[in-house]
């Protein structure tokens, strides 16, 4: 059993849409022998205004973040873009301030998202299998797999809880359709990314969709509920609380 200890960084998506998906990866990595903190005063990482391209305002959310998390063993998130954002954006913000970007790297190295902590970090390769699970599928998103690096590694602890009810997705390397303000710049085009990752879901019979990204879970929930379509959507950490007896989703 692990003696960790890990700063939680709640992110926003996990406090104002999915909540749930937060208290899953704390009593994940607790029932894992984790010690959870939650640093008092956090706020966004910076993600929105980084891809929005406005530097100035998130330098100063990012120094927030390096003061209230700079001190942790480890920082783990429900979220791989904020992940990427911390660990592969923050250093570019603090080019004209060495000794800023440094601590930036380092932290960044040191900031995980949860499935990406188990793996790599607790070395979890499998969970426990979920009785009577429903067909489920995953989608990997595009900081998932660009930005973390994570292939593999997902679908690995989800065969292990589902069994025959995963069903792997085709095309699941390409992107929903959010991709953060793109969703809202380039409408047309996120529609039409996600009405064809929808169409790969319903082709494969998938009853519920997990990914890392609480971003993507949100516009593929919206664009199923715009269709009509009878499907769940939730956060890995969900189905690996339930496996070692925390809450089910």
């Amino acid at each position: 059993m692990s003696t960790r200890r890990v700063a939680f960084l709640l992110t926003c998506s996990a406090d104002l849409l999915y909540p749930t998906a937060a208290r899953a990866c704390v009593e994940a990595l607790e029932a894992l022998g984790v010690a959870v903190d939650f640093p008092a005063g956090q706020t966004c990482c910076g993600q929105a205004w980084v891809n929005a391209g406005h530097p100035a305002e998130a330098r100063g959310l990012a120094r927030r973040f390096l003061d209230l998390f700079g001190d942790a063993e480890a920082v783990v998130a429900p979220s791989a873009s904020c992940v990427d954002t911390v660990r592969n954006r923050y250093p570019g913000l603090f080019a004209g301030e060495p000794a800023v970007a440094a601590r930036a790297r380092a932290v960044g190295a040191r900031t995980f998202e949860f499935c990406e902590y188990l793996v790599r970090v607790l070395g979890v390769t499998a969970l426990p299998p979920l009785p009577r699970p429903p067909r489920t599928t995953y989608h990997s998103s595009c900081r998932t797999l660009r930005g973390l690096g994570l292939a593999g590694a997902p679908e690995g602890l989800l065969r292990s809880l589902l069994g025959d009810a995963f069903v792997a997705l085709p095309g699941a390397a390409e992107c929903c359709g959010f991709g953060g303000s793109f969703s809202v710049t380039l409408p047309e085009v996120s529609g039409r990314l996600l009405a064809e990752k929808l169409r790969q879901i319903q082709a494969v019979g998938a009853e519920r969709v997990v990914s890392l990204d609480l971003g993507c879970l949100t516009h593929l929930a919206a664009g199923a509920r715009h269709q009509g379509l009878a499907l769940g959507f939730g956060h890995l950490a969900e189905l690996a609380a339930e496996a070692l007896g925390g809450r089910a989703p």
